[in-house]
């Protein structure tokens, strides 16, 4: 009897703790600040409204994963990063640190986002496989589709700082 009591307590703890998890994460907005005119934030359902991708990406084990949702160039241009045809001279002197929840950070360079130079397929997600993405991962993830390893796809990210080297 005393068994079962402790496994039914183990397995409410586990059940209320991953709701509060869901709760918390669902919540979390993304912060676009640094050198940009000004700040941005960005709810989870907002992303729905952008223009949306999709990116495969294989586990460790050879399966494919499809991740969908923004790309981060988009993302950026709304906050008023120069991406596009404005990305030249000094402005390629600039960075992302993207961060994530559990203060997890990465870095890129302009040049690697810009549609003119490096090109990166690079997503702010919100889906996997077509479903919201599992609590410990989002609401919000970035996706590094060509990168070898997933190091730089930092789950529930929670801001994108733009740094300008050279003003």
């Amino acid at each position: 009897m005393r068994d079962k009591l402790f496994s039914l307590s183990i397995l409410l703890f586990a059940v209320f703790s991953s709701n509060a998890l869901a709760q918390t994460t669902a919540d979390r907005e993304l912060t676009i600040r640094g050198d940009v005119a000004q700040v941005l934030v960005l709810k989870p359902a907002e992303l729905t409204s952008m223009p949306r991708e999709t990116v495969s990406v294989a586990e460790q084990d050879g399966t494919k994963i499809k991740y969908e949702g923004v790309p981060l160039r988009d993302v950026l241009k709304r906050a008023g990063v120069p991406v596009g045809k404005e990305l030249r001279g000094k402005m390629l002197a600039s960075y992302i640190i993207a961060k994530a929840h559990d203060g997890y950070q990465v870095l890129f360079s302009i040049g690697e986002i810009g549609s003119d130079f490096g090109n990166e397929s690079i997503l702010v997600a919100d889906k996997r496989d077509g479903k919201p993405l599992f609590p410990y991962q989002g609401p919000m993830r970035l996706v590094v589709a060509n990168d070898k390893a997933g190091a730089r796809s930092v789950r529930m990210l929670e801001s994108l700082e733009f740094v300008r080297l050279q003003k």
